[in-house]
This record gives structure tokens, C-alpha cells and sequence, in this order.
């Protein structure tokens, strides 16, 4: 297998993380108006939500869950049409990750490129951003972490039955929640200003909690200086 082929094998386990947003959720406005959420049917508050989320410019999110047994967490600024930038890490090993326009980049800690690549190539890798193309079959997947617009659409699109839960304060904002009844886990909108999705939580063994926040915050994004291809590490190998 080449190189290019390792790294994305490696990277396979952050791609059930967008999945997974299907179970945890993030923050918004922090108007004291009420928006009158709390009074819809659970289908209701979560279309809100969807809409509200998916007509932002930008989004950052954050948090850890733990899938099979191996924790994943991720901390990214998203911004709509145009990429991300953030930090993924997989069991302990951290993957710094950009996307500008069509271009993804990466830059793991040396225990990732050691698991992925070996020692010798760790060595000389540490500290390197690597480039590949957002679109390539290995990356897609991976780039669409930074996708505002398709995570937003996969973490609120994907449920089984709805049911209305109780208030919450989230992050000092009021929400209102719902909650899976089939597959667990409860979504929390805000009642106040947009109804962003603020949180959703899950208990147990493969439970977790992600955020969404900074709705709308200006987000720089700037590709690394210096990225060696990817495509020039699959010729060398």
C-alpha cells in the first residue's frame, strides 16, 4: 500500500465522527428573546434547528465521544462554502487539519505519523503539513469534517423516533431539548435569539458531548506554508 493510502487508512476513524454529531450537537445566540421553540412538536424544534445551523456563515465545534471503545475528539472553525481548520485526535494521536477551497491539508503529531508511516518516517515528517486534493477518493471523506454545510446536514438529518425532553441552560443560554427515543442521545435548541442547536449529549459507553458555537464569527482561513504534496510521498514509496 503506498504512503498516501496508510495516511488515509489511518485517518478512517475520524470519518464516523460526522455520524456520530448525529448524537451531539453546539451553541448559538445570546439574544434573550424568545424565539418560540420551546413551544414546538420535537419535529419542529429540530427542523428550526437545521435551518438556523444550516443557514450560517460559520460554526465552530468542539467536544469527544468515544466510538468502540476509542475515544475521538475534534476542536474546528468551520466556515460555509470555503473549508475549516481545526484539530482531530484519535486515540491520543492528533491531526491538525485544513481546508482551503479544494485543497485539504494535514500535519500529525509524530505518534500519528509513527503509527501511520513507521519511526524513520515520523522523524522525517514531524512538523510537515502535508497536501492532497478535497476531492481525491482517500480525502473526501476526511474533508468534509471541515464542510460546514454537509455536517451540519449529517448531524441533524439522521434519526429515529423524536420526543420532546426538558429545559436546559446551555453555556448560559436558554434550550430546550429532544431527544432520540431509538437510538439515544438528546439534542438542545435554543429558545432564545436563533435557534442554533446548542448541545446534545449521550450517556454510556459510547456516549460524549459536542458543542457548535461562535455562529457566524469571522474565521481566517490561510493555507500552510511549505505542504509537500502527498502525491510526490505515493511516487516515492
Amino acid at each position: 500500500m503506498s504512503r498516501s493510502g496508510r495516511f488515509a487508512r489511518a485517518l478512517a476513524p475520524a470519518l464516523v465522527l460526522p455520524l456520530l454529531l448525529a448524537l451531539l450537537g453546539g451553541c448559538g445566540s445570546s439574544s434573550s428573546t424568545g424565539n418560540g421553540t420551546a413551544s414546538k412538536s420535537a419535529a419542529a424544534i429540530l427542523a428550526q434547528a437545521k435551518a438556523a445551523a444550516a443557514g450560517a456563515a460559520s460554526a465552530h465545534v468542539v467536544g469527544a465521544i468515544v466510538d468502540q471503545g476509542k475515544p475521538l475528539a475534534l476542536d474546528m472553525q468551520l466556515v460555509s462554502g470555503k473549508g475549516g481548520k481545526g484539530r482531530i485526535t484519535l486515540e491520543g494521536r492528533s491531526i491538525q487539519l485544513i481546508q482551503v477551497g479544494r485543497s485539504v491539508y494535514i500535519n500529525g503529531s509524530r505518534a500519528f505519523y509513527r503509527h501511520v508511516a513507521g519511526a524513520a518516517a515520523a522523524q522525517l515528517l514531524q512538523g510537515k503539513w502535508l497536501k492532497a486534493s478535497a476531492t481525491a477518493s482517500n480525502f473526501a471523506s476526511l474533508a468534509s469534517l471541515t464542510n460546514l454545510g454537509k455536517l451540519i446536514d449529517t448531524a441533524l438529518a439522521s434519526h429515529g423516533t423524536l420526543a420532546r425532553a426538558g429545559r436546559k441552560t446551555v453555556n448560559g443560554q436558554q434550550a430546550i431539548g429532544v431527544t432520540d427515543t431509538s437510538r439515544g442521545g438528546t439534542l438542545y435548541v435554543a429558545t432564545t435569539g436563533a435557534p442554533y442547536p446548542l448541545e446534545v449529549v449521550k450517556s454510556g459507553a459510547s456516549g460524549g458531548r459536542i458543542t457548535f458555537d461562535r455562529w457566524n464569527q469571522a474565521v481566517a482561513l490561510t493555507a500552510p506554508a511549505g505542504a509537500v504534496n502527498i502525491n510526490q510521498l505515493q511516487r516515492g514509496s
